[in-house]
């Protein structure tokens, strides 16, 4: 906020200036959205905003009443006018000052950060090109109450999405700031949004399917095939793995939840990653043997402890390793190791490396990136065919996170896939 416009724009009155006021804008409109029902957040971050600007406006006045009053004044005026120049430039939010002809008179840091060092001065609607947002403006430069759920977006360097509310700032307060207008960054919020409407629809589909199943099956069960041994048998063995996979589906979720409840909390019992990898690749190996496939381990001598959670690493090594065998070529050798990192990415104390190669297909570098997202498949098919249900790298991802390590993934087409678990030693 530029400290120049404090002094020169806001322009004190002859009369006796009231600092409640100054104050009557923010509060008459937080008084405003409580009549129509329980305030929102922005509503009320847009009410302080209105009650700051007031606030800063009558800390202006005290201290130009000072400069009459006192003999030395510059000082105590120049204190106040930083302060309410880094208020202004402390809010997260943007904010633009607009005077009666709805140019940009002031605006803070964050403002200057969304649209440039070139608002100043122009037109408010040639920056803010969205009709509802234009409408708002005028709206409140007449002193009508403007809508507060506008959403306008940004592309440019990324997409945001953004709530803009504009207020109106009566004369009484101000002769030369008219409007002040806030935009609140809802990307994130948004973001989140549509990721839970994707999860909601790909939990139902993936339900369905088997369930859709069920009932097709039950329903010839029922008729055609009451007195038809052969047929009822092979219907009964499908259903019953139908069955088994929803129930994989369900703990799968399941865990990923509990996984999610606890991921802010690092574990902090020492675990033997030693005996974690002999457990599961023993009860990978039968299946493994069923392909023609080895599982071949390597550790290191004196590996650093870890912290962590015993159950939950074991669903890595086993989702990563069950991974290898299913997505590995036949009669190919799935290579596990665990090796001493001298230094953890971002840290002075070394670290485990745990990886998992195999050798087949591979991943095209397109999928790479998503690998990790919720029922995300490379191949779909294949994958339901395999009894995947396409959470599985997602409770690695979560997992590893929770123990403040990184998940690597390379892989490269027609020869295989490494995944490797980067995990911090005790320090």
């Amino acid at each position: 906020m530029d400290k120049r416009f404090i002094m020169q724009r806001f322009r004190i009155p002859n009369f006796s200036f009231s600092p409640v006021l100054a104050l009557l804008p923010g509060l008459m409109l937080l008084g405003a959205f409580n009549v129509d029902g329980p305030i929102s957040t922005f509503q009320l971050l847009v009410s302080a905003l209105m009650i700051l600007v007031g606030g800063v406006w009558a800390g202006l006045k005290s201290s130009r009443s000072l400069t009459q009053t006192t003999p030395h004044p510059q000082p105590k005026t120049q204190v106040d006018i930083s302060l309410a120049s880094a208020i202004l430039d402390a809010l997260p939010d943007p904010v633009l000052l607009l005077d009666k002809r709805r140019h940009v008179v002031a605006s803070n840091r964050a403002a200057n950060a969304l649209l440039g060092e070139g608002v100043h001065g122009r037109d408010v609607c040639l920056t803010l090109r969205h009709p509802d947002a234009q409408n708002a403006v005028k709206t409140a430069l007449d002193g009508k109450p403007s809508k507060d759920n506008i959403e306008i977006i940004f592309d440019s360097p990324v997409r945001r999405v953004y709530q803009l509310q504009v207020m109106n700032i009566p004369k009484e307060a101000s002769n030369t700031v008219r409007a002040v207008v806030a935009l609140h960054d809802l990307t994130t919020l948004k973001h989140v949004e549509d990721m839970r409407a994707d999860f909601v629809a790909n939990v139902s589909h993936e339900l369905r399917s088997p369930l859709s199943s069920l009932t097709g099956f039950i329903e010839t069960l029922q008729t055609t095939a009451k007195d038809d041994a052969k047929a009822r048998e092979r219907f009964l063995s499908v259903m019953d793995g139908e069955t088994s996979r929803m129930a994989r589906l369900i703990e799968d979720l399941l865990s990923l939840s509990r996984i999610e409840v606890k991921e802010h909390i690092r574990p902090t019992a020492r675990v033997n990653l030693s005996d974690i990898l002999a457990t599961v690749a023993q009860s990978v190996e039968l299946r493994a043997a069923q392909k023609g496939m080895s599982i071949d381990i390597h550790m290191d001598n004196d590996l650093p402890p870890i912290s962590g959670d015993t159950d939950q690493l074991h669903q890595v090594l086993q989702n990563l390793i069950d991974n290898a065998v299913t997505y590995g070529a036949e009669k190919t050798t799935v290579n596990v190791s665990l090796k001493t990192l001298k230094v953890f990415a971002g840290t002075d104390t070394p670290g485990v490396k745990i990886s998992v190669e195999n050798f087949g297909e591979g991943i095209s570098e397109e999928h790479l990136a998503r690998l990790t997202e919720r029922f995300y498949r490379v191949d779909k098919g294949r994958s339901r065919a395999m009894g995947g249900t396409g959470l599985g790298l997602a409770i690695v991802k979560h997992i590893v996170n929770r123990h403040r390590g990184h998940l690597l993934i390379d892989s490269e087409l027609g020869k295989g896939s490494v995944f490797s678990v980067h995990l911090p030693a005790i320090s």
